[in-house]
C-alpha cells in the first residue's frame, strides 16, 4: 500500500456557529444550517471510499495531534494561548469567519497532526505519497490571525515539523483551492526555501490578496507565484495553467518534496465559487503534479485537504484524486461528468483565458 491516507473521526466533530452561508445572522438574515465548512463533505468522501472499497488499496491511518512545539514554529504563543483559552471556555471566534466550539483547539491541532504525519510518512519512505483528510482546513490562517474557516496553518506546521527533524529542505506548496492561500503566502513570503503557488478565482476570498504582482519579498522574492483565474475557468483552463505556469515553476525550483493544498471548491456546483472544474479536472491535475514529483523529487508528494463545500460533488472529486494518486483500479464514476463537460467554456472564453495566461507569464517573468 504505497499511498497513506490519514484521517480521524474527531475532525468531523469540529463545529462552527450560527451562520447563514457566510453572513452574520441578524436583522433580515435568518439563521442557516451553520458554516458552509461543515463535516459532511469530508465525511461523505470517506463514506464513498468505504462503499467503493478503494480503502483496501490505501494505508488507512490515524495520527496524534500536532504538539505545542509543532504549533509554536508557525504561530506565536500569544495567539495559541487566546485560541486555547477560548476553546476551554466554550468556543468563540478570533478572526474572520472562524467560529469554533468547545474543544476546537484540540481538534485543530489534530487536523494539523494528520498533515504532519502524512508529510513525515512520505519523507521517511513509509509511503510513496499520502493524503491527509484534515479538518478544519488551514491555508487561510496567518501566524496570528485565523480567517476563512482556518484556525491553524496545517501545511506550514507539517512542513516546519519535518524541517525540525532534518527531513526536509526546499519545499513547494501548490494550492489549487479556489480561494487564495493567503495564510501560507504570508508565512513564507520572505523565505527562499519555500515556493508557494496559488491557483485561485481572482478576488473571491480574500478580496484583497492573491494578485500576480505579489512575488515575495527580500530573500523570498520570486518564490511566491499567484495565478488568479477569471470566473468561469473550467477543465481546460486549469490544465493549461498547470502546464504553462505551475509545472515550469516547480522544475525551476527543484524542491525536495511537493505538498498540495487540495481544495475541491473550484468544482462546477460549489456554493463558494464560480468555476467549472470537474472531478476529471482534479484527476488530471493530480496526474500532472505526480509526474512533476516523479521527475523532480523522487515522487515525494503529499496532498492535504482544504476547502470544497458541495456535499454531493466533493466525494467524487476526492475519489478521482485518490484513484490517480494510488493507481487503484477501483473507480467512482462521476455522475455529473457528461453534464459538466458539455457546459465547459466555449472558444471565445478559451481565447480570453489564453491571453490572460500570457499576461500572467509576462508578469511572472518580469520578477527574477
Amino acid at each position: 500500500m504505497s499511498t497513506g491516507f490519514f484521517w480521524d473521526e474527531r475532525c468531523f466533530w469540529h463545529g462552527g456557529g450560527n451562520y447563514s452561508f457566510t453572513l452574520p445572522v441578524g436583522d433580515l438574515v435568518q439563521p442557516g444550517g451553520g458554516l458552509p465548512e461543515n463535516p459532511e463533505t469530508k465525511r461523505r468522501l470517506l463514506n464513498l471510499m468505504h462503499v467503493t472499497g478503494i480503502t483496501a488499496d490505501l494505508a488507512m491511518l490515524d495520527a496524534p495531534a500536532a504538539t505545542d512545539e509543532d504549533l509554536g514554529r508557525v504561530h506565536p504563543q500569544s495567539y495559541l494561548d487566546r485560541f486555547k483559552d477560548a476553546s476551554d471556555t466554550g468556543g468563540g471566534e478570533l478572526g474572520l469567519r472562524t467560529p469554533f466550539g468547545a474543544g476546537g483547539f484540540e481538534i485543530a491541532a489534530l487536523s494539523a497532526g494528520l498533515a504532519k504525519a502524512a508529510v513525515q510518512s512520505v519523507l521517511t519512505g513509509a509511503h510513496r505519497n499520502a493524503y491527509a483528510l484534515s479538518r478544519p482546513p488551514g491555508h487561510h490562517c496567518l501566524p496570528d490571525w485565523p480567517n476563512g474557516f482556518c484556525l491553524l496553518n496545517n501545511i506550514a506546521i507539517a512542513v516546519e515539523a519535518a524541517r525540525a527533524e532534518g527531513l526536509l529542505g526546499r519545499v513547494a506548496i501548490v494550492d489549487w483551492d479556489v480561494h487564495h492561500g493567503n495564510g501560507t503566502e504570508a508565512i513564507y513570503y520572505d523565505r527562499a526555501d519555500t515556493l508557494t503557488i496559488s491557483l485561485h478565482q481572482e478576488h473571491n476570498y480574500p478580496l484583497d490578496t492573491g494578485d500576480a504582482v505579489d512575488r515575495g519579498r527580500g530573500p523570498g522574492l520570486g518564490t511566491n507565484l499567484n495565478i488568479p483565474l477569471p470566473p468561469g475557468t473550467g477543465h481546460l483552463g486549469y490544465v493549461a495553467a498547470m502546464d504553462r505556469l505551475v509545472l515550469p515553476a516547480l522544475t525551476a525550483f527543484e524542491p525536495h518534496a511537493i505538498v498540495v493544498a487540495c481544495g475541491f471548491d473550484a468544482s462546477a456546483i460549489d456554493p463558494l465559487s464560480r468555476m467549472l472544474a470537474t472531478a476529471q479536472t482534479f484527476r488530471t491535475m493530480t496526474a500532472q503534479i505526480q509526474r512533476a514529483a516523479n521527475e523532480i523529487c523522487d515522487g515525494r508528494l503529499v496532498l492535504v485537504h482544504e476547502g470544497g463545500y458541495s456535499e454531493v460533488y466533493v466525494p467524487f472529486c476526492g475519489h478521482a484524486v485518490l484513484e490517480e494518486l494510488s493507481g487503484s483500479q477501483i473507480t467512482a464514476p462521476d455522475p455529473f461528468d457528461a453534464t459538466f463537460m458539455a457546459r465547459q467554456p466555449g472558444p471565445r472564453f478559451d481565447t480570453m483565458l489564453s491571453d490572460w495566461l500570457d499576461a500572467l507569464e509576462a508578469e511572472h517573468a518580469a520578477t527574477p
